[in-house]
């Protein structure tokens, strides 16, 4: 039994479990500490500021300092994923996602293709549900539900496999609607293209205007004839049986459906919100295992804290021919250590779901920056390329100090802040005249990746914001490049600055990269 003389890096570990509603710095003990897989930290941890005693004295002398504060903050850098991100990005939103329904299942049942849920809220004939994490490979998967038999039972379009007890980790989300033959149609008179139906009331199925959907599933009949009338397009408006659409890539043209079954995905709606009923503040412990200090007591962990940690900068960054990453940063109230002997705080430690990130190469379907249209849901991409970019939330945080408290007692949030930089390839001078004249320009873009009948995927959506600089880049034997500043506002008509969209599961047809 001896004392390490160090401790590697790859010993270290990360955590994060949401502390208790309005009490910032408590915990309960019955926490979910999340794990989180960090490429690089910032400065994690806690600051300690002394001063000096510096009388005048004839020794010329400086006397023994005292501490005086104490900052607790940092970060960590993580590749952008599925569902790994999802908790803690609604602390950085101070909002909290909008699935449209989704439920543990407490069984399945055959011949009779039952899901048994503890609520069927969200759930419609009509509903595209996607289920996992069953042992049984029938029950998981997307299905289409036929019937809303009892508050707590579905039937879908499945040969289900019985299963009383499902194990931990089975779930149902609601993932789309799917209409019955020949109801939904596409409208193309006005200025912007419309969904019409007749049986579907697109009021009750939880959808927002400014929310992005996918239409189109992989089966011909389940998607529209004409392409265009397919793909990613964001809703402008929602009324009971039509569907305006103001984003598309291509110009939509008027089509009815006859036989068709039009497939709809849609996914957990994540945004800042407008009114202050809405916006919640999230406070968090994050605790960075730091190995053993005896290599015979391996057990025993040493770790540190912040405490009170609220989620202050968020950036998402795409480079070329590499991973989306994310960097996050966090100021707290105080800091903790615990040394191996002493156990880490209490609560359950789940193991990080295994998830692929997203790359930069293949797995964007869509990325447009383009000056508004109030006529027409297709805009002209200012860029036809992107060397990089990237999209920052700051929460413009600042800790509250006090006498007789070492460190802060709470945390002020300040404006919530969307800015975003870009480097473009320059083509024309549109874009230069564009920040000239300070139009209204967006962007946004939609990554897809996984395998066939299991894609997963992300929209970003920035719908109003301002460009800066501009100024052309011009290098001996390269091309000329654009670099762009951007500066978000609260949309007009959306009144939000920033919206997000996680998809449990997208058709194959969505991966068109």
């Amino acid at each position: 039994m001896a004392q390490v003389n160090k401790i590697d890096s790859n010993f270290t570990g990360l955590r994060i479990a949401e502390e208790l509603g309005a009490s910032i710095g408590l915990v309960s003990g019955a926490e979910v500490w999340n794990q989180y897989e960090p490429n690089s930290y910032e400065d994690l941890g806690g600051e300690i500021t002394t001063i000096a005693r510096n009388p005048i004295n004839d020794s010329r002398q400086r006397k023994k300092g005292v501490v005086t504060d104490l900052d607790a903050d940092g970060g960590f850098q993580v590749d952008l994923v599925d569902a790994g991100l999802q908790e803690i990005m609604q602390g950085f939103f101070f909002a909290a996602l909008e699935p449209k329904g989704e439920e543990v299942p407490t069984a399945a049942t055959t011949g009779t293709n039952l899901f048994d849920l503890a609520s069927t809220t969200g759930f419609f004939v009509g509903s595209l549900v996607f289920s996992s994490g069953w042992p049984d490979s029938a029950n998981n998967g997307l299905h289409e539900v036929t019937a809303v038999v009892v508050d707590t039972t579905i039937a879908v379009v499945a040969t289900l496999v019985t299963d009383a007890a499902p194990p931990a980790g089975v779930n149902i989300v609601v993932v789309g609607q799917q209409g019955t033959a020949g109801d939904i149609d596409v409208d193309d008179a006005g200025d912007y293209a419309t969904y019409t139906t007749t049986t579907i009331d697109w009021t009750t199925l939880g959808l927002i205007p400014g929310e992005w959907i996918f239409v189109g599933g992989d089966l011909a009949a389940d998607a529209f004839t004409t392409a265009a009338n397919n793909g990613f397009k964001r809703i402008r408006s929602i009324a009971a049986n039509a569907l305006v659409v103001d984003r598309s890539d291509v110009a939509m043209v008027t089509e009815a459906s006859t036989t068709e079954t039009i497939q709809v995905f849609y996914g957990r709606v994540l945004r800042n919100r407008p009114v202050s009923t809405d916006i919640v503040r999230r406070t968090y412990q994050i605790e960075r295992t730091l190995g053993a200090p005896d290599d015979a007591m391996t057990a025993d962990i040493q770790a540190e804290y912040i405490i009170g940690a609220v989620p202050g900068e968020i950036t998402f960054n795409f480079n070329t021919a590499d991973k989306a990453t994310v960097d996050m940063s966090f100021i707290g109230i105080d800091n903790e250590q615990i040394d191996g002997p002493t156990s880490l705080k209490a609560g359950t430690r789940p193991t990080v779901v295994a998830e692929d990130a997203y790359n930069t190469s293949s797995d964007f379907t869509r990325l447009h920056m383009a000056v508004h249209s109030t006529t027409e849901e297709t805009t002209t991409a200012l860029f036809a390329f992107l060397t990089e970019f990237t999209v920052t939330i700051n929460n413009n945080l600042s800790p509250n100090k006090a006498v007789a408290t070492l460190g802060a007692f709470d945390i002020t949030a300040g404006q919530f802040a969307v800015s975003a930089t870009a480097t473009a390839y320059f083509s024309n001078v549109a874009a230069i005249q564009s920040v000239r004249n300070n139009d209204d320009v967006s962007i946004d873009y939609s990554l897809v990746h996984g395998a066939s009948g299991e894609k997963k995927g992300i929209t970003m959506d920035v719908p109003l914001l301002a460009l800066g600089d501009g100024r052309a880049n011009v290098e001996q034997d390269e091309p000329i490049t654009l670099p762009l500043t951007v500066d978000a506002g609260a949309d007009r008509l959306f009144d939000h600055t920033l919206l997000m969209v996680f998809y449990d599961h997208l058709p194959d047809l969505a991966d068109t990269a």
